[in-house]
C-alpha cells in the first residue's frame, strides 16, 4: 500500500492567510492606539490592511478576539522598544533611557505607535475579559522591567518604586496628550522625569 506524505511547508494558500492575518493584527493594533477600542471598526481595519470586510471571520470569530490580539500587538510592541532602549545602556543608565524615551516629544506625538496603556488605559476597564488581561500582562511586564534596573531588584522596595514609576509614566503620557498646550505638555513631562530621576 502506498502511504501519501504530507508536506510540513505551509502552502502557498496557508501563507497568503497568515501575511493577511499579520496585515489585520497590525492595522488593528495602530487603529486602537489612534481611535480607542470603541473607535475601531471592523469594516475599517479590513480597508487599511487591504482586505474585503467579508474575509474578516476567516480570521477571528469575533471583532472581541481581534481586539484582544491588537491589544496584545501593541503591549508586544510597546515591551519590546523598552527593553531595547534598557539592553542598550549600562545597568545603572537603562531606567534614565527608559524614561527619557517614554517622556519624549516623540512619543507623545507617535499615538498609534506609542504606548498602549497611555492610549487605551481609561477604555479598557469597559472590555471584554481577554482584552483586560493582555493589559493585565503589558503592566505586570512593564512593572518588572523597570524593577529590573533597581541595584535593590528583588527586593520589595524596588517593586513598590517601579509600580509607582510606570504608574506616573502613563498617566503624564495621557495628560500630555490631552492638553492642546505644547508648554504644559513639555512640562508635564519634564515635571515627571525630574521627579523620578532625581539627582
Amino acid at each position: 500500500m502506498m502511504s501519501i506524505m504530507r508536506t510540513t511547508k505551509p502552502n502557498a494558500r496557508t501563507a497568503a492567510k497568515e501575511a493577511s492575518h499579520e496585515r489585520i493584527v497590525s492595522a488593528a493594533a495602530r487603529a486602537i492606539r489612534r481611535s480607542g477600542y470603541d473607535g475601531t471598526g471592523v469594516a475599517d481595519i479590513m480597508k487599511e490592511a487591504g482586505l474585503t470586510h467579508g474575509g474578516f471571520y476567516a480570521h477571528f470569530p469575533s471583532r472581541e478576539a481581534m481586539l484582544a490580539e491588537a491589544a496584545s500587538r501593541a503591549c508586544a510592541e510597546s515591551a519590546s522598544l523598552a527593553a531595547q532602549v534598557a539592553a542598550s545602556m549600562p545597568p545603572r543608565q537603562a531606567l534614565d533611557s527608559m524614561l527619557q524615551a517614554y517622556l519624549s516629544p516623540e512619543h507623545v506625538a507617535q499615538i498609534e505607535r506609542g504606548c498602549p496603556l497611555a492610549a487605551l488605559g481609561s477604555e479598557t476597564a469597559r472590555q471584554v475579559p481577554e482584552v483586560r488581561s493582555v493589559t493585565t500582562r503589558h503592566v505586570k511586564e512593564m512593572v518588572d522591567l523597570i524593577a529590573r534596573q533597581s541595584p535593590d531588584w528583588g527586593k520589595p522596595a524596588a517593586h513598590d518604586r517601579a509600580l509607582v514609576t510606570i504608574a506616573t509614566m502613563v498617566g503624564t503620557l495621557v495628560l500630555a496628550r490631552a492638553v492642546d498646550d505644547p508648554a504644559l505638555s513639555s512640562r508635564l513631562c519634564e515635571a515627571a522625569l525630574k521627579s523620578l530621576t532625581p539627582t
